[in-house]
């Protein structure tokens, strides 16, 4: 039993405006759903990724306005890295965000891969890897400004910071599991399935103090399952294992269980369908704020009470 990997990635931002402009027009992400966080109605939530929304492909961020930087440290998401489909793409992208004015490291190895690390303008931490040409599945969006040589291709890790690898090697192999298939200097590398891109967590020891959630940083990483049948299944492991997990959640464009291994660390398994293009027309994605079936009637008051979007700002 094992997951087909990474579903999404969550993240919270407190300016949304100049989050959408970075990864829309910066990264070349599409946004495929404008929604809000339907646990708090008050806060946007948006979803950026390839084409059509593909699983694997979707970085998505919950507007919290108020809340505080992210202080870094242990116990947490440390970055996400996706993938691009070669070493020239790794320079290409140097180039473009040297012109944005985005600080970055210089091409490096990490956890035995070919990245590129920098920080997004709130300070989460991304990477891109260079994929080796490594097949890819996802649709490529072409009015994103960024050439499909050297576009992002969806996730290829997660980086988990954790003062404890041994305790977390017993969450990943016996809970999730994953198989150990590399240590590196800088991280363990973790695979589910035949491993490669979106199929690997990374894990690095880090003993400073946990982190403190807010802006720029990681809320949830969630994996991927076929459907609601191969998530029960997932939700009878968990449990019998000892872990809390959440009931069944209809998100409507996917099902979701939540359960955390740790104080910092909360997973979700979702369900790859029904997908995005559900309650909106596939060439419409993303265009105008959409909400779940259940909370439509409370369309009037959850508008009245967002602020629009400024892109940019």
């Amino acid at each position: 039993m094992q997951t087909n990997g990474i579903h999404h990635i969550t993240a919270v931002s407190a300016q949304i405006g100049r989050n959408a402009d970075f990864y829309t027009r910066v990264l070349g992400l599409r946004l495929v759903k404008k929604s809000v966080n339907q646990d708090d109605t008050s806060a946007y939530h948006l979803f950026y990724a390839d084409k059509i929304g593909s699983p694997g492909t979707d970085m998505t961020f919950f507007d919290w306005a108020s809340a505080p930087r992210e202080r870094r440290g242990s116990d947490s998401f440390a970055a996400t890295a996706f993938r691009v489909p070669s070493q020239d793409a790794l320079v290409w992208w140097q180039a473009r965000l040297d012109a944005e004015g985005i600080g970055q490291t210089e091409i490096e190895t990490f956890a035995g891969h070919t990245v590129l690390r920098f920080d997004d303008p709130e300070g989460q931490r991304l990477m891109l890897v260079d994929d080796g040409g490594a097949a890819y599945d996802g649709e490529y969006w072409a009015d994103g400004g960024v050439p499909e040589a050297y576009a992002l291709r969806g996730f290829y890790a997660a980086l988990i910071a954790t003062p404890r690898p041994d305790q977390m090697e017993q969450i990943l192999t016996r809970v999730l599991n994953y198989r150990e298939v590399a240590r590196t200097p800088q991280a363990i590398v973790y695979a589910t399935g035949e491993g490669g891109p979106g199929r690997e967590l990374w894990v690095m020891e880090d003993r400073s103090a946990p982190a403190n959630p807010g802006a720029g940083g990681v809320h949830h990483v969630a994996l991927r399952v076929a459907d609601a049948e191969e998530q029960a299944v997932w939700r009878k492991h968990l449990t019998d294992l000892g872990l809390g997990v959440s009931e069944f959640i209809d998100r409507f464009w996917f099902k979701s269980i939540y359960f955390r291994v740790s104080r910092g660390l909360l997973f979700e398994i979702a369900t790859d369908g029904p997908g995005f293009a559900v309650d909106e027309h596939p060439d419409a994605l993303g265009e105008k704020l959409v909400l779940p079936p259940f909370l439509e009637e409370r369309r009037p008051q959850i508008e009245a009470g967002l602020k629009p979007i400024t892109v940019g700002k």
